[in-house]
């Protein structure tokens, strides 16, 4: 609940707003209860950044149809789409990592945790793609994270304009980065 709250401080008021105070007051708590949980604003931080790619999470019953087909580039292009379908429905959530991550630039302690986070994520996710048998491997995934993240910075901020739409974009960037064949 406290995290929720400090995402959509986050969102709301940039890095700048987002107190101890401000999270109490958006989760309608006593104050002093989030500097109860988090005593420092850099655990706070760490710990919004977490619930991010928690709530990111994909849908069981999605993930369990796309692991029963067989491991093809178009299935690995419906995995992509799923993501990317995920933060077009919660594009706040990408803009509060955003803020994260350009505040790291100026916070060493935010960088070391964040890249705790980020690194994680990053391993879940290669290690998934080897489990899964779809093409590619660790270079292709790393490859892919960076294009999608490029393509979600332009769906949930202003864009560039560009005439292919997200959904062409991804079928387009796992047929350009990832062999068809293991």
């Amino acid at each position: 609940m406290l995290c929720d709250a400090a995402l959509a401080v986050l969102v709301e008021s940039g890095m700048r707003g987002l107190t101890h105070r401000a999270v109490d007051a958006r989760a309608d708590v006593p104050i002093g209860t989030t500097s109860n949980y988090y005593r420092r604003r850099a655990d706070l931080l760490a710990a919004t950044a977490e619930r991010i790619y928690e709530r990111l999470q994909p849908d069981p019953a999605v993930l369990r149809t796309l692991e029963s087909r067989p491991p093809t580039r178009a299935l690995f292009v419906e995995y992509m789409a799923d993501i990317v379908r995920r933060v077009r429905a919660a594009p706040q959530l990408l803009i509060a990592l955003l803020e994260l991550r350009l505040e790291a630039t100026r916070s060493t302690e935010l960088a070391t945790m964040l890249e705790t986070t980020l690194h994680e994520a990053y391993r879940f996710d290669v290690a998934y793609h080897a489990r899964s048998g779809l093409p590619g491997g660790e270079r292709e995934v790393a490859l892919l994270h960076w294009a999608i993240d490029g393509l979600l910075l332009d769906v949930v901020t202003p864009s560039m304009g560009a005439s292919i739409d997200a959904d062409a974009a991804v079928a387009l960037l796992v047929e350009r980065l990832v062999p068809d064949e293991q």
